[in-house]
C-alpha cells in the first residue's frame, strides 16, 4: 500500500468460533473466539499492522473486538467500538446449523440465495445492514489523513452488505461478492467515480468459508 493515493478501507472479518466450525448461524449472538482464532487475529494482525493503519473500529461484539484487539496490542491505536457494524439480525435462524435452517426455512433460505429482500428468521433485512453499517465507515473514513488507513473489523454479511453498499452495487448482485474466510479482509480504495475494490478476500488461507454469509 505504500505510495497509495487516498484513503483506503479495510473491512476485515474476525476469527474463528465455535459457531463457525459447527456451521451455526451466529448472527447478533455474542460468541467468543477459539484458540485457533486468536491465532488467526493474531497472524493477521502483524500484516495488517504492516500498512501503518491510521484507526481501528469495530463491532462489539466479543469475536470481532477480540479480533481488534490484537492489532491494537501492536500499533498502539485505540479501538472504537460500534454496535452498528455488529452482523445481521436473523431472529430464528440464530443459533441453528447450515442444515437445520435449510430443513425449517428452506424456501427462506431459497430466496435469500436468488437475491431477494428475505427478513431470515424474521430478522434484519440485508440493505438494512447497510444502512446502519455503511455511514460508520464512511465517517470514519471521511476522518483519515490524506492517503490515510482505516481498518473495519467487523462479520462476513456486514461486510460484504458494506462493500455492495460503498460500491454502488444493487443490493440484488451483493451476492456475486463471495465470502470472507475467518480473518481474511478486503480493501476498498477511492477512485475517480468513488470506491474502488482493490482486493477480495485478502490473506486466504487454504479453509473454506465458515460463517453466515456462505
Amino acid at each position: 500500500m505504500s505510495g497509495a493515493r487516498g484513503p483506503r478501507v479495510i473491512l476485515w472479518r474476525h476469527g474463528q468460533t465455535s459457531w463457525n466450525l459447527e456451521r451455526r448461524f451466529q448472527g447478533s449472538t455474542d460468541i467468543e473466539l477459539t484458540e485457533t482464532g486468536v491465532a488467526q487475529a493474531r497472524r493477521a494482525a502483524r500484516l495488517l499492522a504492516s500498512l501503518e493503519p491510521d484507526a481501528i473500529i469495530a463491532s462489539d461484539l466479543k469475536r470481532a473486538a477480540a479480533t481488534a484487539g490484537e492489532l491494537a496490542a501492536i500499533t498502539g491505536l485505540e479501538v472504537t467500538h460500534d454496535e452498528a457494524l455488529r452482523e445481521t439480525y436473523a431472529g430464528e435462524w440464530q443459533g441453528l446449523t447450515h442444515d437445520e435452517i435449510i430443513a425449517r426455512f428452506g424456501e427462506q433460505y431459497a430466496a435469500w440465495k436468488r437475491g431477494e429482500a428475505v427478513r431470515r428468521g424474521g430478522g434484519e433485512l440485508e440493505t438494512e445492514v447497510a444502512d446502519r453499517a455503511a455511514p460508520i465507515v464512511l465517517r470514519h473514513a471521511e476522518k483519515l489523513p490524506q492517503d490515510g488507513t482505516l481498518v473495519v473489523v467487523s462479520h462476513g454479511g456486514t461486510i460484504r452488505t458494506t462493500i455492495g453498499r460503498l460500491l454502488g452495487l444493487d443490493s440484488h448482485h451483493w451476492e456475486s461478492l463471495g465470502g470472507l474466510s475467518n480473518c481474511c479482509w478486503s480493501v476498498l480504495g477511492q477512485g475517480a467515480r468513488g470506491w474502488r475494490l482493490l482486493e477480495h478476500n485478502a490473506g486466504t488461507l487454504p479453509e473454506p468459508v465458515l460463517g453466515d454469509d456462505d
